[in-house]
């Protein structure tokens, strides 16, 4: 039965895992999304391939649950076939868009049957924005919801302590207080942890920053239910939200990205420092303290807990749940015997053998009769009696205002975009075509497209490097443009990136160390200080200096920068380009100022990386 290949799978895997090994690409564990690029599945044979897109912290429980489902009897159809369920990741703010805008297979891999974002809140925004689009609704109303997980304030439980938690109930009006208290931490004994700070997910992208923004909303109005557009534009809303962002470290697409870092400085004794609290979901939570920050363990790794674990808030104004509905997709696409595998695989992970196999993943199951257990223990840091309040979901234009506001109201960004515009940059892009446009076409445009994702009042110069691109022989790197308000550099970035041509070596070390200092003379703890370094290449600088003392002279650098006793933290975000591009040594340096390193070796994807790079900001 199953023996002749699947011709519409065949053609979109290369296609689908492509995306999803570059989308994994951030190396702490963030980038759209996050899975393997290899095919746990198989061939499916003549099966009817039921694509299902879910969010990436349930990829491996989804994975798992798909694998059972394509052995078993249940994926019999009724015409005599058989249904090959196949999950791969995509994160559902990004999903949302893809779906409201179109969806590109070629590009984005197989447009799925069923959607699994991290909550049905995603659905809603889906509706609205097709509605607004004169388009009909393409998410049920009413999805099936099978495992749930709370939004927490993860918090290193030192600090959790001296808030006296949880006998002292901690939520976001306390969050906003110690963001805006000139004390910082000294006012709870401990001066030696510095100013609050906060890490918070990108709610355009994030199911968790979503949801906090939801929150700190419903916070500022002392409201459980029925948000208003006028309630958000209230003062005291607008006042809190400003208070709370401003305590922001650095946003991001998904909150590996935090967590990993937690995870990395913990190592050195450095993670109180890195961050005060970040707003994550409970599973996520349970699995940093179990040792697995980014909910996946590749095969020989050994989970190693941390030394200082996390404690979930549950904040006391309320939260909601990350409900992960299954939307079988009332969409043209969607054939007879698709709807009908996937109608059988939905029954088939409600049932209660399938919600235990839920729980053991970190998640609450959604059938109310499999009790909660093992991992929800206070052991691994949360509290299986709460949440005790819940909020409600604000109607879709409600959220569709909320983000439209968190966009003047994120904290403000001050960025040096770092392009490396060396020879090989003038490489075709597709090595199988030499007439395609080179890599350098493809960044220009990728880099002039994610300038509208900044804000009026971000701050952004831009910088390019090559050997000898100035009249001196040692001028490696030329500013084009000061660090300046977007409002007056938008269109001169722009024209600057379009006019960059291909020219000599990659002196990478000089130019990110220099990068560094020069961001920090100018260091503004108002704002995210941060670099954007894209190089497609190795440091080669022509110094015949010791290459690895070389580096470490640079990592030293960022680090004490980032770490030390007058610390003017500035993240170097990396974007590794093309396949020539010496990510390891990028990830180093990503790492060394807890930022992230992003992988784009397929240059084809760099629009999609720039994107999720800017959304730190």
């Amino acid at each position: 039965m199953r023996s002749r290949p699947n011709t519409r799978w065949i053609r979109l895997l290369g296609a689908g895992v492509a995306v999803a090994a570059v989308a994994a690409g951030c190396s702490t564990g963030s980038g759209s999304d996050s899975s393997s690029p290899s095919d746990p599945f198989g061939d499916p044979g003549n099966c009817t391939v039921i694509d299902v897109a879910v969010s990436s912290e349930k990829i491996d429980l989804m994975t798992d649950l798909a694998q059972s489902f394509n052995r078993s009897d249940d994926a019999e159809l009724s015409d005599g076939g058989c249904a090959f369920v196949r999950p791969y990741s995509k994160a559902s703010g990004g999903a949302t868009t893809l779906l409201a805008e179109g969806w590109d297979e070629a590009a984005e891999g197989p447009r799925p049957v069923i959607w699994s974002p991290a909550a049905s809140s995603w659905g809603q925004i889906l509706n609205q924005r097709l509605a607004d689009d004169g388009q009909p609704a393409m998410a049920s109303s009413k999805p099936v919801s099978f495992m749930l997980t709370p939004l927490v304030i993860g918090m290193p439980k030192p600090m959790a302590d001296a808030l006296g938690y949880p006998q002292n109930p901690v939520g976001w009006a306390d969050i906003a207080q110690l963001a805006t208290s000139g004390e910082g931490w000294a006012k709870y004994g401990h001066p030696e942890w510095g100013a609050f700070k906060l890490g918070k997910t990108n709610p355009n992208f994030s199911t968790s920053g979503l949801n906090a923004l939801i929150g700190q909303n419903y916070a500022a109005t002392g409201k459980t239910r029925d948000l208003s557009t006028e309630d958000l534009g209230a003062q005291k809303t607008k006042d809190l939200g400003a208070q709370i962002e401003s305590s922001v470290v650095h946003y991001g697409d998904i909150t590996m990205t935090f967590l990993n870092n937690w995870f990395r400085t913990d190592r050195s004794g450095t993670s109180l420092l890195y961050a005060s609290a970040v707003a994550v979901e409970e599973k996520s939570l349970i699995d940093y303290n179990q040792g697995n920050p980014d909910g996946v363990l590749d095969p020989g790794e050994t989970p190693r807990k941390p030394k200082v674990p996390l404690v979930a808030i549950y904040p006391k104004e309320g939260t909601l749940y990350s409900d992960n509905p299954l939307y079988l997709l009332d969409a043209d696409w969607v054939s007879k015997q698709e709807k009908e595998g996937a109608e059988a695989f939905i029954d088939v992970v409600q049932r209660p053998a399938n919600q235990k196999k839920v729980l053991e993943y970190g998640f609450r199951p959604g059938n109310p009769d499999v009790a909660i257990g093992s991992p929800i223990t206070k052991a691994n840091g949360v509290d299986p009696t709460q949440p005790s309040k819940l909020l409600q979901v604000p109607d879709p234009e409600v959220m569709i205002t909320m983000l439209d506001n968190w966009k003047q109201q994120r904290k403000g960004a001050r960025v040096l975009l770092v392009l490396d515009v060396s020879g090989s940059m003038e490489e075709p892009a597709d090595p199988d075509d030499p007439a395609s446009d080179t890599k350098l076409d493809l960044a220009k445009r990728a880099a002039i497209d994610a300038l509208d994702e900044f804000k009026g009042d971000d701050e952004v110069g831009l910088r390019v490097f090559s050997t000898n691109l100035g009249p001196g022989e040692d001028e490696n790197y030329l500013d084009l443009l000061s660090v300046q308000p977007m409002s007056t550099n938008r269109e001169k970035l722009a024209s600057q990136i379009r006019d960059q041509l291909p020219q000599n070596a990659t002196p990478l070390y000089e130019v990110t160390q220099d990068s560094f200092e020069d961001m920090a003379d100018g260091y503004d703890p108002k704002r995210i200080n941060a670099v954007v370094l894209l190089t497609d290449g190795v440091n080669d600088d022509g110094d015949d200096a010791d290459d690895r003392s070389q580096l470490q002279d640079l990592l030293s650098t960022l680090q004490d920068g980032t770490n030390g006793e007058n610390a003017t933290p500035i993240r170097v975000f990396t974007i590794a380009y093309g396949k020539q591009a010496d990510f390891d040594t990028l990830e180093q340096i990503a790492e060394s100022t807890n930022a992230a390193a992003y992988d784009a070796s397929n240059p084809a994807t760099i629009s999609k990386v720039f994107t999720a790079v800017v959304s730190n900001f």
